[in-house]
């Protein structure tokens, strides 16, 4: 185990070189601490590269339906037992797959950081599958699946992801479908894991009451002697590609009284060096204040929206950029329609100097919040290690904030924000 020392924190310093310690296990984890004295608990949180991208289509949901599988019982304790362990020091536990990471971790009081660390390297290297366990699992994501079937706005987000991600993994809906799930086995989660699970490029942080020596001796006690059964190989993902016309989607569902809208493209990664100057153009278009523009607009002044709000997914690939509204079955085109125009006059007009500051001071002073807690530190921490951000990423955010102008913004809206191949899906009573 190799270490990289620093200062004893200072826990009036801002978080950043002088207060972040790290460490590489001898299995090549790597484990990033911040000690926070002023709060009793301790939080963990990590990732593996074991994501739906990895899903066969006719199967999915199999990374997802692995990661919750995890939990359900370990060669030495039963689901039962876990729970009771748990629960009796009121800690926590999970296993979640995204598209292209699985995270873990839990919360607990410092005092019971030993058990949790046990019970999290048991589940991580000897998960049981339980036969029972996965049928129960399996009945529980079925009928989560058909509760999703009549929400409006699942079907709306996951028609447009459809749409703008056509015979590609991000296209996928990570949960998994009602027939897919039916076709995962046993032996399937038992194969996803021997060849998706390991410590190759595993990353865990932790935050809290602890010292970080203890945490690295700890860790390397639990983890550092896990070795992968084969080779893991991360896959890759396909390439995306930005439409190139307008298409939509109407799903109709007589039973209901609201209509969900979700249109937009293919935006851009967190790596991308125009994404600082998308963020603040996002919290414009739909963030800041009530829900920014669109809020402003398509909602309180023309009354054509229960909510209208944007979001920019940057993370490991192009994630979508897009606006979701909920709106009453007759303002359907008339909503599409203002929404449109906002993002044109997004792209036609620079934005003021007044909204810009609005912004930048709107994303300047959430990340101080979000560092509050043991839990947003820890997130923070682990997505500075996921891109590649740097110790002192939260001392020079703000600089990054403050450094967009209004030029960018407009010039980033209008590299992205293109309505004449917008993807649009429809979801409600509403039939064209």
């Amino acid at each position: 185990m190799s270490a990289v020392s620093s200062p004893m924190p200072d826990k009036h310093a801002p978080i950043g070189p002088h207060t972040i310690r790290r460490t590489t296990l001898t299995n090549g984890i790597r484990v990033v601490v911040q000690e926070n004295h002023t709060s009793p608990s301790v939080v963990i949180r990590g990732y593996l590269w074991a994501g739906s991208i990895s899903d066969p289509p006719e199967k999915a949901g199999l990374a997802d339906f692995t990661a919750a599988a995890m939990r359900r019982g370990s060669l030495t304790r039963t689901y039962q037992e876990i729970n009771e362990q748990i629960e009796s020091v009121g800690a926590s536990v999970f296993f979640d797959a995204g598209r292209r990471l699985t995270y873990f971790g839990g919360k607990s009081l410092a005092e019971d950081l030993t058990l949790l660390v046990d019970m999290l390297a048991d589940l991580l290297q000897h998960p049981a599958f339980p036969p029972q366990e996965i049928e129960k699992l399996r009945g529980q994501t079925l009928t989560h699946l058909k509760e999703l079937e009549d929400d409006t706005r699942h079907l709306a987000e996951r028609d447009f992801r459809q749409l703008l991600y056509p015979d590609h993994p991000y296209g996928r809906p990570v949960e998994g479908t009602l027939e897919s799930i039916p076709l995962i086995r046993r032996d399937d989660l038992i194969a996803f894991y021997q060849e998706h699970y390991g410590p190759a490029g595993v990353v865990i942080v932790v935050g809290g009451d602890v010292t970080a020596t203890a945490v690295f001796e700890l860790l390397e006690k639990q983890l550092g002697s896990w070795r992968p059964d084969a080779a893991h190989a991360v896959a890759e993902m396909p390439p995306v590609r930005v439409p190139q016309d307008a298409c939509r989607s109407v799903r109709t569902l007589t039973n209901k009284t609201q209509v969900d809208i979700v249109l937009g493209t293919v935006g851009l990664p967190r790596t991308s060096p125009d994404f600082y100057a998308a963020r603040v153009a996002d919290t414009i278009l739909g963030h800041m204040g009530l829900m920014g523009r669109l809020g402003d607009t398509v909602r309180d002044q023309m009354g054509l929206a229960y909510y209208a709000y944007s979001d920019l997914e940057a993370g490991l690939g192009p994630g979508p950029w897009s606006v979701t509204a909920g709106v009453a079955p007759e303002h359907v085109a008339r909503a599409i329609e203002a929404i449109r125009t906002e993002i044109t006059r997004m792209r036609d007009e620079v934005v003021s100097q007044e909204e810009l500051e609005d912004a930048q001071d709107y994303l300047t002073g959430t990340l101080p919040l979000r560092l509050e807690t043991n839990e947003g530190i820890t997130a923070t921490l682990l997505d500075m290690e996921l891109y590649g951000l740097g110790d002192d990423y939260i001392i020079r955010y703000p600089s990054l904030i403050r450094a967009v102008t209004r030029e960018e913004v407009l010039a980033v809206t209008r590299k992205y924000l293109d309505v004449a191949r917008f993807a649009l899906a429809i979801a409600g009573p509403y039939q064209e």
